[in-house]
């Protein structure tokens, strides 16, 4: 979908950045806002906006270090992210949205939950976690080593990345594009390997107030919806759903033969499940059956 044009784009100016936004649909209708995982960018969710905008507007944007947005090599904060997702809402006159994150981009909603409940009507995550986990504090360890390494070090991550990202069923199926996928990541990061850098401490240090902050957290009562792969390696399944111990107000949803990428594993059941969701904005919406994988 490369050839996708979003009726409206422009920047925000904030803290001496520039901040990158698109948004598909004029404002007549609620709008739905993508957030981007850690090595994401606006365009990689072109294959995916129209499975939203018949009913809805869609919102992108790239944090700082990522797509068209500044890509300083200072300490980011999550915190301050949202602040940037504030300001683009206020400069396009959107009230409330249907927030939705993957990966990295869980923790931005969920944050930004915390802070800007009152500007949502649904949030949506996926393959995310909101407590103390010694696999997890590992896995971010090991990355952050590979993004600091020489450039054969970084280019050798792509390869544990993937391998570690996506469940059985689509490498199955889509071994033969793995490699292009790794290379685009690779030719994208290689120059600005800062960014993951900053992005990744910006998580290190929101875990490290999780404690403090927690009870933020129980108080968030938007209605919430979890939605975890089956085969999720990075993340598990079980530890996701102790979400359900901390959010007051959520939905549990497990996807079968999908990994840690399930809006690109089972793209016809996550994007449904958001649809519906966003449509009732209640969990009491009819999850799509697993057949229409």
């Amino acid at each position: 979908m490369a050839d996708l044009i979003p009726d409206q784009e422009g920047f925000i100016e904030a803290d001496g950045h520039r901040i990158h936004w698109e948004r598909f649909g004029t404002g007549a209708r609620e709008t739905v806002c993508l957030l981007n995982g850690l090595a994401m960018h606006t365009k990689a969710w072109y294959g995916f906006v129209p499975m939203l905008t018949d009913e809805f507007d869609v919102l992108l944007w790239d944090y700082l270090g990522q797509g068209e947005s500044s890509s300083p090599d200072i300490p980011y904060e999550i915190p301050g992210l949202c602040d940037y997702l504030t300001t683009v809402l206020d400069t396009i006159g959107v009230e409330r949205i249907h927030l939705m994150g993957i990966s990295y981009g869980g923790f931005v909603g969920l944050d930004y939950a915390r802070r800007y409940q009152h500007r949502l009507h649904t949030l949506t995550v996926s393959g995310i976690l909101l407590t103390h986990e010694e696999l997890f504090e590992m896995y971010e360890d090991i990355s952050l080593r590979f993004y600091r390494g020489s450039l054969e070090i970084f280019e050798l991550y792509t390869h544990y990345m993937y391998e570690k990202i996506f469940g059985e069923t689509f490498v199955l199926k889509y071994k033969d594009k793995l490699d292009g996928m790794r290379q685009r990541f690779f030719e994208r990061f290689k120059d600005k390997r800062h960014s993951l850098i900053q992005l990744t401490e910006a998580q290190d240090r929101l875990f490290a107030a999780l404690d403090a902050r927690m009870p933020e957290y129980r108080a968030i009562r938007t209605p919430t919806l979890v939605m975890a792969g089956a085969e999720d390696r990075a993340i598990p399944p079980w530890t996701q759903k102790k979400l359900c111990g901390i959010l007051p107000n959520h939905r549990f949803e497990l996807v079968a033969d999908s990994g840690h990428c399930v809006y690109i594993e089972q793209p016809a059941i996550f994007f449904g499940n958001l649809r519906r969701f966003a449509a009732a904005k209640s969990l009491a919406f009819e999850a799509v059956p697993a057949a229409a994988s």
